[in-house]
């Protein structure tokens, strides 16, 4: 889908969402540009995944969201499919569902009421596969595969949709670190192959620092700060909205947060004298 010329993917403007009357996201306004990756990061309870899922049209919001110029709420169902394709951190899986179904799920938006998935539906999806090193699971059951093969293939079933924006709600949570750097590897890959366009929740800070482009910080339901990685992932700013004292030290792509023992008020007042 294409919008306005010089649109940005998504524009949010004035994000509020309630949840059963309460106030979970406060006036959150973003951009991200076609082919960027940015990765809202934030304290437990400070609305990352409600705004990601406001953001993906699946709760009701007050404000403005577009994709690609246009405002969400004029899209047919199917055109928003196809525009956008979101990975929640515990996708609804159907039991006993095979992994090749699966990834054929997300071919759903192209295929007509009543009809069958088509010859060029089933090469997209083996596309996919291949492109994401699945071919020897694609006979599996999804509940046979490690946490990393199922992320892939979480993965897969959304690269499927054939869209442009990718939403990813802690992608790597329940994944050990090596699990961890193979997925983030792999979206930064079709990111680059694909022009794919990324907006992330991650509550591991050195990670999303190295792969993020840009880094939003909530807190509160309220954007705190914004900017590149070393601009949000100040010591400062982590003692303060972390309540948590650590050191930020350069990495090979990006700053590494690491948390020392320590009153966290001291971190406050000792980055606020420098």
């Amino acid at each position: 889908m294409t919008g306005p010329a010089g649109a940005p993917a998504i524009s949010v403007s004035g994000l509020t969402v309630r949840l059963d009357g309460t106030l979970i996201v406060d006036d959150v306004s973003l951009d991200v540009s076609e082919g960027e990756w940015v990765t809202v990061i934030g304290p437990n309870g400070a609305g990352k995944s409600t705004a990601l899922r406001a953001v993906g049209g699946l709760l009701p919001f007050a404000g403005e969201i577009r994709w690609h110029g246009t405002p969400i709420d004029r899209l047919h169902r199917r055109d928003r499919a196809k525009a956008i394709a979101t990975v929640m951190q515990s996708p609804v899986v159907p039991p006993a569902m095979g992994v090749y179904d699966y990834v054929l799920l997300g071919r759903t938006p192209y295929i007509p009421p009543l009809g069958r998935e088509s010859a060029a539906d089933l090469a997209v999806v083996d596309e996919v596969l291949t492109a994401l090193d699945l071919d020897p699971f694609a006979g599996r059951r999804l509940d046979t595969l490690s946490g990393g093969e199922r992320q892939r293939v979480f993965l897969a079933r959304a690269l499927a949709q054939g869209a442009g924006i990718l939403l990813l709600d802690e992608p790597t949570s329940a994944l050990d670190i090596g699990h961890q750097q193979e997925v983030l590897d792999l979206v930064d890959r079709l990111r680059a192959e694909r022009g794919l366009t990324v907006l992330a929740t991650m509550h591991d800070l050195s990670a999303a620092g190295e792969y993020a482009d840009r880094m939003i910080l909530l807190a509160g339901g309220r954007v705190v700060a914004a900017g590149t990685p070393g601009e949000v992932l100040t010591e400062a700013n982590l003692a303060e909205h972390y309540r948590v004292r650590v050191r930020v030290i350069e990495g090979e792509h990006g700053p590494l947060v690491v948390a020392v023992r320590g009153n966290p008020t001291a971190t406050i007042s000792h980055s606020g004298n420098t």
